[in-house]
């Protein structure tokens, strides 16, 4: 009889499962079709947001500027397209300014050396800022009628699955080829479990880093455009939310190792479904805001403290560059 490893994955599946048929069975208006669909929609962009996270923890970084990337360019795509530039223009100018930002943060990590966890934390404030105070006269960008063809993805279906859940099952295999299938993300891989043996291989490590920077922030800038498409707007301050918590949340619970060089994207879709499933009963069930954050601050630092203890930091990496 083969014997069964109890992975951190296997365990925080188990802990969905066990959550989604409880509150199927014992919390009234849970398993209803709304409810469901609501679900399904609030967990896609949280989805999509931990894919670009998970490339970057992966890689043995971390990007805390995730929102700002998600708001900025999607509210300058609304505002361009309001004030006349064709939509095509518009959506190309929002993924070059996210393309441009990602960029900037790879060059102040892989260049300037400056620790992911500081370079993002100042360039996401940095980037709403100068969104807020330069490019936007109102703090709610709306989605004008220019990009009305944008609603199908965050509004529309597809044989009763919402476009924005077809959209992370899309993404989700395209970073699992760039991951599993490429040497690009081989090379991500080698470079978060032993960056040090990657440059001594050859492997570009600066150039990587730099592309893998770029890739987040495009990915939620594309998660920002489905989420204007949903509720009709983009807030720029969305920046000043709790939601980056969550995105990371989804990527340590989910078992990617905060140390690099593991997990992948069915611990992201694991980690995305467990609490979308637990925010969504605690919604139901009106617990209030202060207390959902006080639910996913314990959840976090016990997955914080189960990563801690499922792969150690030892000598070496801890020379290495802490995040």
């Amino acid at each position: 009889m083969p014997k069964i490893e109890f992975s951190q994955q296997l365990i925080v599946a188990v802990v969905f499962v066990l959550l989604f048929g409880g509150l199927s069975l014992f919390l009234p208006g849970f398993f209803h079709l709304e409810n469901m669909i609501a679900l399904l929609q609030s967990v896609a962009i949280l989805g999509i947001l931990g894919l670009g996270m998970a490339v970057i923890v992966i890689g043995r970084g971390v990007d805390l500027s995730m929102i700002a990337a998600l708001a900025i360019p999607s509210a300058l795509t609304l505002q361009l397209a309001t004030s006349g530039v064709s939509p095509v223009l518009a959506v190309a100018a929002g993924f070059a300014l996210a393309a441009a930002f990602g960029a900037v943060n790879g060059w102040l990590i892989a260049y300037a050396e400056v620790p992911p966890l500081f370079a993002t934390l100042a360039s996401g404030l940095f980037l709403a800022g100068m969104g807020q105070a330069w490019f936007f006269s109102i703090e709610s960008v709306p989605l004008p009628d220019a990009l009305e063809g944008l609603r199908v993805l965050g509004r529309g279906q597809t044989a009763g699955l919402p476009n924005s859940v077809l959209l992370l099952l899309i993404m989700s295999v395209l970073v699992w080829i760039y991951l599993r299938k490429l040497k690009l993300g081989a090379f991500t891989y080698a470079m978060g479990d032993n960056p040090r043996g990657a440059r001594m291989a050859g492997l570009p490590v600066r150039p990587m880093v730099v592309l893998q920077y770029m890739m987040s922030a495009m990915i939620a800038a594309f998660a920002g455009l489905i989420m204007a498409s949903s509720v009709g707007s983009m807030s720029t301050r969305i920046f000043n939310s709790t939601w980056i918590y969550d995105v990371i949340l989804v990527v340590v619970l989910g078992g990617i190792g905060l140390s690099g060089g593991r997990g992948g994207v069915t611990n992201v879709l694991i980690g995305t479904a467990l609490i979308g499933t637990l925010l969504n009963g605690l919604t139901i069930m009106d617990v209030s805001f202060p207390v959902q954050n006080l639910v996913k601050g314990f959840v976090l630092l016990a997955a914080i403290v189960i990563d801690s203890i499922a792969n150690p930091r030892n000598e070496e990496t801890a020379q290495q560059g802490d995040i």
